[in-house]
């Protein structure tokens, strides 16, 4: 399995960016999908989740991006994306797309529940 994270950048407080994470080996639509992120100095947080299809379908997400981050599937492209509006610098950090094929995760919000890891993407938000 790979996962292959893409979009991070540069960006002013107040803007948007979409990250992309493109599977491989893995069909995204029978795998819990997420997002977790580390900023400079801090450990490994959770910031988004899509169950799998067989699984619900439900979405998770940190207090800290409710109603401004959204992730997303596109199946046909085995894709997942973290659509990120209104960002302030505290989002700054290597973003990492992760990825479970079980059916029932004890806890969506936990990195060591997922076993499959992208590299990470690198965002970084100015003030």
């Amino acid at each position: 399995v790979q996962l292959q994270a893409s979009g991070g950048g540069l960006v002013q407080a107040g803007g948007s960016l979409r990250l992309s994470c493109l599977a491989s080996g893995i069909t995204i639509s029978n795998a819990y999908m997420a997002w977790f992120r580390q900023g400079p100095g801090k450990e490994r947080e959770f910031v988004a989740a899509a169950a799998a299809r067989r699984s619900g379908s439900n979405q998770y997400y940190a207090d800290s991006v409710k109603g401004r981050f959204t992730i997303s599937r596109d199946n046909a492209k085995n894709t997942v994306y973290l659509q990120m509006n209104s960002l302030t610098p505290e989002d700054t950090a290597v973003y990492y797309c992760a990825a479970d094929s079980r059916l029932i995760l004890t806890s969506t919000m936990t990195w060591s529940e997922y076993d499959y890891w992208g590299q990470g993407t690198l965002v970084t938000v100015s003030s």
